[in-house]
Order: C-alpha cells, then structure tokens, then sequence
C-alpha cells in the first residue's frame, strides 16, 4: 500500500461494465492501493463527459469511441482524453418493443437469435410491412459501441440509418422506459437495462452483442490527458485498483456477492436476480468478462475499428494522421508500467459475424470494402 493517500473522483453509469470501479471501492482494492476513491453515479453520457472535461471528475467510466472523438477535437468540449485501462468486454445486447416482436411472430420466450438471421428478419419485416415507415432505435450516445455495433448489424441486413432507421439517443436508464412508452422500437444498451426491459415485458431481447462481435470492446476509463500527465503515478495506482478489483470480479466464487454490492440503491439499484443474467446468465458468455482474455488491456486496435465506423459514416474524414491520432487514446504503455504485463493481445480483431475481418493496418482498404458493399 502506498504511504501516500490520495482523493479520486470517478463518474459512473448505472451498469455492469462500471463493476471494476465499484468493486474497487467496496471491496478495499483502491485502499490498497493509497486512494480514496469516491463515486459519483450520472444519468446520461453527456453529463460523464462533461463532468471529466471541465474538471469536475477525475476520472470516469467512459464510453470508447467518446474518449476518442475527445482526443479527435470534436465538438462539444473537444478535451483530450486518455484510456489505460479498459472495463471489460461484452455484455450489450439489441433488444426490441413488443409490437416489433409480435411483427416479427417471435415467441414471448424465445432466446436471443442468430445476429445475422436477426437482422434479415427485421429487413424483410420492414419491407414488407413499414415499407414508408422508419424504424427508431435508440443508443445511448452518437459516440458510442452501441451506436456503432447498432450501425454494423442494421447495414449487414441492408438497413441504414437517415434512410431506414432513425437513431435517438437515451440515457442507459431511461431506455426500458422508451421502449415500453413506444418512442423507439428497438435499442443497443449494456445491461441490466436489455433485462431490466425483459423482465417488465416491454422488450425482447432479440441479439446478444456478443453474437455481433465476439468480446466486443466498450468502456474504458477515460482521463483528461493533461491531468494524467500531471497526475502519472496516481494514474498508474488506479490502473492496478482497477485490474485487481478486474480479476475478483471475473472469479465466479465472487459472483453472488458481486451481484449484490452493485445491486445496492447508490449504484445500478436493481435486483441482483436481474443482474446475474448479464453476469453470468443469457446476456453473458466465454467472450465476456472483466479481466479474462486481457479484457482490461487497452488495445489500440480497438480503438482503430470505433475511428474506422467514424469514418465510415462520415463523422470523420479518413487520414492516416487522424487514425494514428484516435489510436493514441489507448495506452497500453500505461497499463504495462503499472502492472508489468507488457503483453498486447493480437493487433488485429476478431472477425465481426458478418465474417468481415478488420486489419487496424489496412483501413483505408476497410473503408473501400464496406462502402462497396
């Protein structure tokens, strides 16, 4: 334990992928570690964001690609951000409004679906039956896995966004509440909010986002990158916090009393039935996890596929000096100063479900793929 003690203020979403941080507090490891770590629970993406930017939060449970457009100066409060460490991997899920299913003639009770004969169904539901009509999915911020991921599977299917889909952004928890209030017809969120739904019968979990991308990347934490600078050997303490409270929260010995620290009413305030269906139930997998298959490496790579979905629907033009610069968000080298852990994963990722392999050295050839068709 350090001799030195020093205060960390961390925003947070009420979901599962904010477990490291929790676990971190409540189960002693930023003690540890010499930090007083105090979390701070917001509602929306927007407010995390600008909460770390001016200042107001050391650190937070941050969304990747949000993190990015940061480092990629675009608006609003274009701040640098920096991400050494990531908060696990999978654990999203596309789910639909009741009146989608019944369109749909899915079973009450049936499971989530093969991803790709998912979105053929919902193309062909659309044609055939909303030919005029948009479909609304909601995300949970344009900077997100969840817009991206949601962009992808609708675009294997043939279906896109400001032609067929209208994309609205919610609040993670407010997004059961839009689908059983008929706003969206369909959402992309991390759980427990796909449960949440399920559980109030106003959603159907149609896809498990670990079909989509196998342990697919989300959160990392995010840091203003002037204040790491300033702040290296604090960051590097919070690294290891992290990766330990990591590597209790994938122990499936810990995982009743995981459910319930992060049951509690000042974090997710749910029950802990609901959240052991992401942690180790249907919305869960052998691709998901917290520290498990180097989960909270920040692998550039990752952050290579958010820029190159970027680009794709031109939020960004493509430039080997923009990618290089979307890239840099992610530290490794951070991660490896604190923990010793040198090792990166592959640097490229796994295929998609379409089977589209994705090489963070060949975007420009990526981008000519997917736009083609």
């Amino acid at each position: 334990m350090s001799t030195s003690t020093r205060h960390i203020t961390a925003g947070f979403i009420p979901l599962l992928d904010a477990a490291m941080l929790i676990v971190a507090r409540e189960k002693g490891f930023a003690e540890e570690e010499g930090i007083d770590l105090e979390l701070v629970r917001e509602t929306s993406w927007a407010s995390i964001r600008d909460r770390v930017a001016i200042g107001h939060f050391d650190a937070a449970h941050m969304l990747a690609p949000m993190a990015i457009a940061g480092s990629l100066q675009l608006p609003p409060l274009p701040v640098p951000f920096i991400a050494p460490v990531a908060l696990g991997t999978g654990r999203n899920a596309i789910t639909i409004s009741d009146r989608v299913r019944e369109m749909l003639d899915i079973p009450k009770d049936q499971p989530a679906q093969d991803a790709m004969s998912a979105v053929q169904a919902l193309a062909a539901m659309k044609r055939a039956r909303l030919p005029g009509e948009p479909l609304v999915f909601g995300a949970v911020h344009a900077y997100s896995a969840h817009a991206y991921l949601l962009r992808y599977w609708l675009g294997a299917g043939g279906l896109f966004v400001g032609e067929d889909v209208r994309l609205e952004f919610v609040p993670p928890p407010f997004m059961a509440d839009a689908l059983a209030s008929g706003v969206i017809d369909g959402c992309c969120v991390g759980e427990p909010w796909n449960s949440v739904a399920a559980q109030a019968g106003t959603g159907h979990v149609l896809v498990s986002g670990d079909t989509i991308w196998p342990g697919g990347p989300d959160k990392i934490l995010g840091l203003r990158a002037d204040w790491a600078m300033d702040n290296e050997e604090l960051v590097l303490r919070l690294v290891r916090t992290l990766v330990a409270a990591a590597d209790w929260t994938d122990d499936p010995d810990n995982a009743d009393d995981l459910a319930a620290v992060l049951a509690a009413p000042n974090y997710l305030d749910t029950s802990a039935d609901i959240l052991r269906t992401g942690l180790s139930g249907p919305l869960s997998s052998a691709s998901a996890g917290f520290a498990r298959g180097g989960a909270c490496i920040p692998q550039p790579a990752h952050a290579a596929w958010f820029a190159a979905q970027m680009m794709r629907w031109n939020e960004i033009d493509y430039s080997a000096q923009t990618l290089d610069k979307a890239m840099a968000t992610y530290r490794p080298d951070l991660y490896a100063m604190a923990t010793g852990d040198a090792t990166l994963p592959a640097s490229g990722t796994a295929a998609l479900f379409d089977g589209r392999n994705f090489d963070p050295g060949a975007v420009g050839t990526y981008l000519e793929q997917v736009t083609s068709g």
